[in-house]
C-alpha cells in the first residue's frame, strides 16, 4: 500500500475518532436513542463474534472452534481470570481437533 494512502487513512481515522469528544457538548441524543446505540454495540459485537466462530472464508469451520468460544464464554461468564479463559478455549479446540473434530 502506498504511503499516501496509509497517511491519509491514518489522517481519517484520527479525525473521525476525534469528533466524537469534541461534538459531544454540542449534539445531544435522546436518552433512548444512548439505549440503543448501546445495545446496537453488543449486537454487533455478538455478531462479528458468530460470523468468526462458525465460517472460516465461505465454509463452516466445524464443532471444535464453536465448542472452544463455549468454554471460553461460560469461564468468562463465571469470572474466570482472562489467561484461564484463553488456555481453556485453546486446550478445548486442540484437544477436540486432536480427537478428530474438524
Amino acid at each position: 500500500m502506498p504511503l499516501l494512502a496509509i497517511a491519509f487513512l491514518a489522517a481519517g481515522t484520527y479525525a473521525f475518532r476525534l469528533v466524537g469528544p469534541l461534538s459531544r457538548d454540542r449534539i445531544h441524543l435522546p436518552e433512548r436513542a444512548h439505549r440503543l446505540l448501546g445495545i446496537a454495540a453488543a449486537v454487533l459485537l455478538i455478531a462479528l463474534v458468530g460470523v468468526g466462530t462458525l465460517t472460516e472464508g465461505h465454509d463452516f469451520a466445524g464443532w471444535s472452534r464453536p465448542a472452544g468460544v463455549l468454554v471460553a464464554g461460560i469461564l468468562a461468564i463465571r469470572r474466570a481470570p482472562f489467561p484461564a479463559v484463553v488456555v481453556a478455549a485453546i486446550g478445548t479446540t486442540a484437544l477436540l481437533r486432536l480427537a478428530g473434530a474438524s
